[in-house]
């Protein structure tokens, strides 16, 4: 990333104040075990309940916003104490929601996504975030493209980026 790229992408973290996470792809590696009774696993990250309580200390809320209805989705949001919206038909709807019940403006909001059901949110936010393996559809809608891939700490990447670019100004001022 160009030194311009990165001062216009630390200047947008100092405004958020709310980071809206897809689940699947994103949290997840977009895989899903189905059992034969029709129950299913993912696979997530561990490291990502860090993050996220890292970037909560920074006066940054983590919330999960997904499309599906999904017990797993449910129980890992409680595993990480994050709140979790889901059923959403549709995402930008919820999102403008979540902003008006925090009082933000929408450039006051990240959003992390990886897919096409993510690209309203993506085009409104302050920040739009995709992670590695994000389709290719909605990368260019991106200011920040994680390292990692869904479900192997990309989570955790952005909210480490979040904390070093927010310890570093708190540090300079």
């Amino acid at each position: 990333m160009a030194k311009k790229q990165l001062s216009e992408l630390a200047q947008n973290i100092e405004m958020i104040k709310l980071i809206v996470f897809d689940f699947d792809g994103v949290f997840t590696d977009n895989m899903v075990y189905v059992f034969e009774d029709g129950r299913e696993a993912v696979r997530c990250y561990r490291g990502d309940g860090i993050g996220l309580r890292n970037v909560e200390r920074l006066g940054i809320t983590p919330i999960i916003l997904s499309t599906e209805i999904n017990p797993v989705v449910s129980t890992r949001a409680r595993k990480l104490r994050v709140r979790c919206i889901q059923g959403c038909e549709n995402k930008s709807s919820a999102l403008a929601d979540l902003a008006n019940e925090f009082a933000l403006r929408m450039e006051h909001i990240a959003y992390v996504g990886n897919d096409v059901n993510d690209r309203e949110c993506l085009s409104v936010v302050g920040l739009p975030i995709v992670v590695q393996d994000a389709h290719p559809s909605v990368v260019p809608l991106a200011q920040y493209r994680t390292q990692a891939p869904g479900g192997y700490g990309a989570v955790r990447e952005v909210c480490d980026l979040f904390e070093q670019v927010l310890l570093k100004t708190s540090q300079a001022a």
